[in-house]
């Protein structure tokens, strides 16, 4: 079995598994499409002030797990409610970056694909 087909099953079951802790809260009210896109965007900026004035080999690990985490559930969260298959639009957004960036242009370069 491949890490795609685990990442689907494993992003299932925490799916599942959030639905429950959220519907055993009530809280399902409060998640809106609008609501949980903003959510992503507020626990991204909580990531990124893991790493704010340092290193990053000098950020706290559990801190960044605990964000990131907050990051994943919130766009599990929205995938969910706008009935998208995570793995489906991930691998879709994968081949349109492949055609964007292809190897040979792209290979070590951090240009943008309209500057390849």
């Amino acid at each position: 079995m491949n890490s795609i087909t685990n990442s689907k099953s494993d992003i299932e079951e925490i799916s599942c598994i959030l639905k429950k802790f959220n519907n055993d809260r009530d809280w399902e009210q409060f998640h809106d499409a609008k609501n949980l896109a903003l959510s992503i965007s507020i626990e991204a900026s909580e990531l990124n002030e893991c790493f704010l004035w340092k290193n990053a080999e000098d950020a706290d690990r559990n801190k960044i797990e605990e964000e990131l985490a907050d990051v994943f559930l919130c766009a599990i969260m929205l995938a969910d409610k706008c009935n998208l298959n995570v793995r489906d639009i991930c691998l879709k957004k994968i081949e349109k970056n492949a055609q964007k960036y292809p190897v040979e242009k792209a290979k070590g370069k951090t240009a943008k694909y309209d500057e390849l």
